[in-house]
């Protein structure tokens, strides 16, 4: 059984930091893309940014050149660094990775974390 789970989320206050990370457990043969989305109340969940195997990156317009996606491919693991937090960021964090499994048949399928909360607020 294949699980993503997150850790990292929090309140933190406007201009203040959080780290996330999501770590990819089960029986997997590799990791291609790994992604992060967010969702905040009464609004479609978007896609904040993503980082694909071989390292190269791409992020929302609203949070580039504040936060930075990286990813430790022998811990299976991806972080994303977020700074200058602004209220606007709140809402639920969600890491999805898209995993290649091998049994019963080779396929590529997307797998979605728990979600982890940031808020934030004065």
């Amino acid at each position: 059984q294949v699980q993503l789970v997150e850790s990292g989320g929090g309140l933190v206050q406007p201009g203040g930091s959080l780290r996330l990370s999501c770590t990819a457990s089960g029986s997997f043969a590799s990791i291609n893309a790994m992604d992060w989305y967010r969702q905040a109340p009464g609004k479609e969940r978007e896609l904040v940014a993503g980082i694909t195997r071989g390292g190269s990156t791409n992020y929302a317009d609203s949070v580039k050149g504040r936060f930075t996606i990286s990813r430790d491919n022998a811990k299976n693991t991806v972080y994303l660094q977020m700074n200058s937090l602004k209220p606007e960021d709140t809402a639920v964090y969600y890491c999805s990775a898209d995993l290649l499994l091998v049994l019963p048949l080779i396929r590529t399928m997307k797998y979605w974390g728990q979600g982890t909360q940031v808020t934030v607020s004065s």
